[in-house]
């Protein structure tokens, strides 16, 4: 049975200024248009012609992003305000020059207040100066790679001292880039705003590196992880290679999703194994990884390996902890992999030659590729013209080719996952050559 959403988009209250932003609300005169509130997208593009048509009600569409002809907030007004959280993730620069130069540029804000080192930078205690940007000091940050503003996980349950803060600073709007963490931070802080009766949007835009976040196409930073996981994979190709019984065990990001590893997987080709989280497997036995990997070794000489950080989770016994934004803390399988390998080929007399990479921080830290750049740039426009007209609590998301609005609850109510009978995991077994399944039947 299809679940229900309810995709209402809340909004502080009627927009009746003019827009600054000069666009056409007229189709077929060649000049940009204006978004109505009523134009709506399809979440769900399956359909069964054996089924009536279906009716639906605004509630269960998407409403498409875009500049809107009446706002809300008096742009002269408008104190903003922009925080990246969690870890880093290429583009994160890219997306605070495209909110920063649409206020300024487009809409006239001249008061944009960057919050330093995330939410830890709104408590009183860290004393964190607030950065003021324009135009000329983000005009070259989407060269580097890293956050301008820094960030930091954890904070984001200090939802009092850091509404505290917002009114202290007199914010009509914020902007919240991050993953889950971030995200559900920023729902519990809309709805302490809401419950001091202030007039401020809250606005996300999606950051999360394992492209994990529901409702999400796809987040930015993912295209540029790829493509330098690709160049790790390929490093371990070429030392598996050149090396009697080479082995390259490469570990990349993903602590419940694995979709950096699948699709690191199809762009390189050069995989035999790829271990994600929601894909469980056995490293013992006769269908287990260690097994498969000889006889991998006994037919080509070499096997390249691709592990996702939150795979094989079940062969670890301690309970770890979680760390500062609640997130449960993950056993290391690269270095687990690692030793369990070398051990079982020690064992039986087979000499190998493994090269552990780690690439992650490397990966976290680049420069956003060019395809990344443009989504990060669409993104943050979309979020300024989602916050001028008063929305709020919500996400700014790509469904099916379109940005639209997404409530930010539904957004962080479950986590985007591999889908094990997937088309993209048949792909990644296709490309690998590695067995459907490396574990012993159940019962």
């Amino acid at each position: 049975m299809e679940q229900k959403y309810d995709f209402t988009v809340p909004v502080l209250g009627d927009a009746r200024i003019d827009s600054p932003v000069a666009f056409s609300r007229v189709l077929g005169d060649q000049i940009a248009n204006y978004v109505r509130d009523d134009e709506y997208i399809l979440h769900d593009i399956e359909v069964d012609p054996k089924m009536p048509a279906k009716k639906y009600h605004p509630a269960d569409l998407l409403q498409v992003a875009g500049p809107r002809e009446k706002i809300y907030f008096n742009p002269g007004h408008v104190h903003a305000g922009i925080v990246s959280c969690g870890g880093l993730c290429p583009g994160i620069n890219d997306v605070i020059r495209a909110v920063v130069r649409c206020l300024w540029l487009r809409y006239g804000v001249r008061r944009i207040s960057g919050i330093r080192f995330g939410y830890q930078g709104f408590l009183p205690e860290n004393s964190v100066p607030v950065m003021e940007l324009n135009p000329d000091v983000v005009d070259d940050i989407h060269k580097i790679g890293g956050s301008v503003l820094g960030t930091s996980r954890g904070g984001g349950d200090r939802i009092e001292d850091i509404v505290d803060a917002i009114e202290r600073m007199n914010l009509n709007m914020l902007f919240t880039i991050g993953g889950d963490g971030t995200q559900k931070g920023a729902l519990r802080i809309a709805d302490e705003i809401e419950r001091r009766k202030l007039k401020i949007s809250v606005v996300g835009i999606p950051k999360t590196i394992d492209n994990d976040l529901s409702f999400v196409q796809k987040s930015f930073g993912f295209e540029t992880a790829v493509a330098q996981a690709a160049h790790a994979v390929s490093g371990a190709h070429t030392e598996a290679h050149s090396a009697i019984n080479g082995i390259g065990l490469v570990k990349l990001m993903g602590r419940d999703a694995g979709f950096i590893s699948a699709h690191t997987a199809l762009a390189s080709h050069e995989a035999n194994f790829v271990l994600i989280p929601e894909v469980p497997f056995e490293l013992d036995g006769p269908d287990g990884l260690l097994f498969h990997l000889e006889q991998r070794l006994a037919r080509s000489n070499h096997a390249v390996i691709i592990v996702s950080e939150g795979a094989g989770q079940e062969l670890f016994k301690d309970v770890l902890g979680t760390d500062a934004s609640g997130n449960r803390r993950y056993g290391d399988i690269g270095f687990l992999l690692r030793d369990r390998i070398i051990d079982h080929f020690k064992a039986r007399k087979i000499p190998v030659n493994l090269k552990y990479i780690d690439p992650s921080y490397i990966i976290r830290s680049a420069v956003a590729v060019p395809t990344d750049s443009v989504y990060c740039s669409r993104l943050g426009t979309n979020a300024v013209h989602a916050a001028m007209a008063g929305k709020t609590r919500i996400l700014i998301s790509l469904v099916n080719n379109t940005f639209v609005h997404v409530p930010i609850d539904i957004c962080v109510a479950r986590r985007n996952s591999v889908d094990p009978e997937s088309s993209l995991w048949r792909d990644v077994i296709e490309a690998t050559a590695q067995p459907t399944v490396m574990r012993a039947a159940a019962g």
